[in-house]
């Protein structure tokens, strides 16, 4: 429910709580289907999204041709150190409106600039914000006596 009122997809929101709670080394496709009452369908596309955006990692078994996936073990970090290609594909679409809107387009026109360049910016300092959040949860993990 929480993802939901992110704005994102329920199922996504499922299956991420489903292996971040999963204290399994890997969870099966079939065993998400099963566990969240989902149709393989929806479960696929729910964790190509989440593997996609770095929520979570798919796991090659041995022997298996199913898919396997968990959690990482730092969800937003791992959602940090990918996060590119998520800010390309905002920073592209707001280009392509700004190539279909006139140079007199006025508050549209600045308001896709501003889209443009604010995902332009946070790619360009992502990898700083990665390394503050690397070292705050260092310093947070001390301070908490869990090291």
């Amino acid at each position: 429910m929480i993802w939901a009122e992110l704005g994102e997809p329920r199922m996504q929101g499922r299956v991420l709580g489903y292996l971040m709670l999963s204290n399994a080394p890997y969870v099966s496709s079939a065993e998400l289907a099963e566990a969240l009452h989902a149709s393989t369908g929806s479960i696929s596309t729910a964790t190509k999204v989440l593997v996609d955006e770095g929520f979570i990692r798919r796991v090659a078994v041995a022997g298996e041709r199913s898919y396997f996936f968990r959690a990482e073990d730092d969800v937003w970090g791992a959602f940090l150190a990918t996060e590119g290609r998520y800010l390309r594909r905002r920073q592209k679409f707001a280009e392509r409106v700004l190539e279909a809107l006139g140079p007199e387009d006025g508050h549209p026109r600045t308001r896709f600039l501003n889209m443009r360049d604010y995902h332009e910016w946070l790619a360009a300092h992502r990898h700083q914000v990665y390394a503050d959040w690397s070292r705050f949860k260092q310093q947070s993990r001390g301070r908490d006596g869990n090291a």
